[in-house]
């Protein structure tokens, strides 16, 4: 079983993440930690799972991760933030929280092909990460995504993710998670 230091340990080392790169923005007019934060807001509006608030939460800190930098989609690089960001997740954490993580990409790429007036309302950056990410779900991958048991929790990510790009939002700060993510860790060690 994790012991609490290990969980505060891990925690530390989100934060530590945060704080060094969150102010990066990746073509988005907010950076990465008001985005992530604004994300989570929209997630606990929603009553969402304490797993969907953390996966609000966490959901792009793959970008932070990845070595190419916050230019990589001007480069024509797709990071695969997705997965680099569940795959560090699944460490300390349930599927609950990585699988809609990992999965909030294809959650963009099926709404899109389901849902034309969906690719009107993403920003530019958005639309840019689209082109390298696949483009619209063809109809098999569309049964694919849909069959995934965490394909539902991508969707409701994916709109919290949409809805968390708003310059200037004023949320609570990533202190206020700690003790949820705490929690979650606690209880996927305890499995």
């Amino acid at each position: 079983m994790t012991t609490r230091p290990a969980a505060d340990a891990f925690l530390a080392e989100l934060t530590d993440l945060f704080t060094r790169l969150g102010d990066l923005h990746y073509g988005e007019g907010v950076s990465q930690l008001e985005h992530a934060l604004q994300t989570a807001h929209h997630a606990k509006l929603e009553n969402a799972p304490p797993e969907l608030v953390a996966a609000a939460l966490l959901h792009d800190v793959g970008h932070l991760m990845q070595k190419i930098g916050e230019n990589a989609a001007d480069l024509g690089i797709d990071t695969r933030h997705e997965h680099i960001g569940a795959g560090y997740l699944a460490r300390v954490f349930s599927p609950a929280v990585t699988e809609p993580i990992r999965l909030h990409v294809a959650a963009k790429r099926y709404r899109v092909s389901v849902d034309p007036a969906y690719l009107e309302r993403l920003s530019p950056a958005s639309l840019q990460s689209l082109a390298l990410q696949g483009g619209p779900m063809s109809a098999a991958e569309i049964d694919d995504f849909l069959a995934d048991p965490a394909a539902h929790s991508a969707l409701r990510l994916r709109g919290y993710d949409e809805a968390g790009k708003a310059p200037d939002a004023e949320v609570a700060g990533l202190a206020t998670y700690h003790d949820l993510l705490r929690d979650l860790i606690d209880r996927a060690d305890g499995t």
